[in-house]
């Protein structure tokens, strides 16, 4: 039997996977200028620069996290005292890289984690490929969204678990987590109490709306200009903020969870 650790990348692993799904949309909030959620989206997934991020949880420093897109890895091979060469978007494609490492409270086994998006000319995501490990199980997870099916592989113990989901399948995380550890995974799903997404059409990001807004974000001493991303998961609010060149500056994540940039958090 798996260890109970797996649930815990489990359960990051369906909010990860919701958050692939969210479709672009943005209302009105009563603080700073709304703007195309599209032209923030483009920014990120264009960032000249990485993003080296230390992750904190209630304060306490938890790990560290580093976000690159393809663009600025075929930047960084490139003779600094030259400009960028047309067409370098379009030679580089649209990709994300997300690897760090993090330990949950208690949970001593830090979760170290690697993953690959790779996005269509249009900027939706085609592909995933993800990887969480701890001293005692490890994870892989892999899906193309021309197939809308999600494969795992689940290696502890000195056992190999595999399992196939449709897209459908993640409007209910109890069902993983029962997948995934049998009688045991759904007693642990009923403690952690995941809520099952709305039914509809199918079409997970009608549930999961983000706002996207032009602001001033204090950090440190100084007030830069930033654009402000903001959903809900699970009922708890999920806000990202970007520079203007598409560089992560802060998240904050259910939990008591942010993640900061390095140049700011030794503010």
């Amino acid at each position: 039997m798996i260890s109970r650790g797996a649930f815990l990348l489990i359960a990051a692993f369906w909010v990860a996977m919701n958050v692939l799904l969210w479709r672009a949309e943005y209302g009105s909030r009563d603080h700073g200028i709304p703007v195309p959620l599209d032209l923030v989206c483009r920014k990120i997934l264009t960032a000249p620069d990485a993003s080296s991020l230390s992750v904190y949880q209630d304060g306490q420093r938890m790990g560290f996290c580093e976000f690159s897109t393809s663009v600025e890895q075929e930047m960084a091979e490139l003779d600094e005292d030259q400009p960028p060469p047309e067409g370098l978007v379009a030679r580089a494609g649209y990709q994300i890289r997300v690897s760090g490492n993090v330990a949950f409270g208690e949970f001593t086994n830090r979760v170290k984690f690697d993953g690959r998006i790779k996005f269509s000319p249009r900027r939706e995501w085609r592909e995933l490929d993800l990887k969480f490990s701890t001293r005692e199980v490890a994870v892989g997870i892999h899906s193309l969204a021309t197939n809308r099916t999600v494969s795992v592989q689940i290696t502890g113990n000195g056992e190999t678990e595999n399992h196939a989901f449709d897209f459908a399948d993640l409007q209910n995380p109890d069902t993983l987590l029962r997948a995934f550890g049998g009688d045991a995974g759904g007693g642990w799903a009923n403690g952690l109490a995941l809520p099952a997404l709305p039914a509809g059409s199918g079409d997970l990001g009608q549930a999961f709306p983000w706002e996207a807004r032009r602001v001033r974000l204090t950090m440190g001493r100084e007030a830069v200009s930033a654009y402000r991303l903001e959903t809900r998961v699970l009922g708890q609010p999920v806000v990202v903020y970007v520079n203007t060149l598409g560089e992560i500056l802060r998240a904050e994540l259910p939990g008591g969870i942010t993640a900061v940039l390095d140049e700011w958090s030794r503010s």
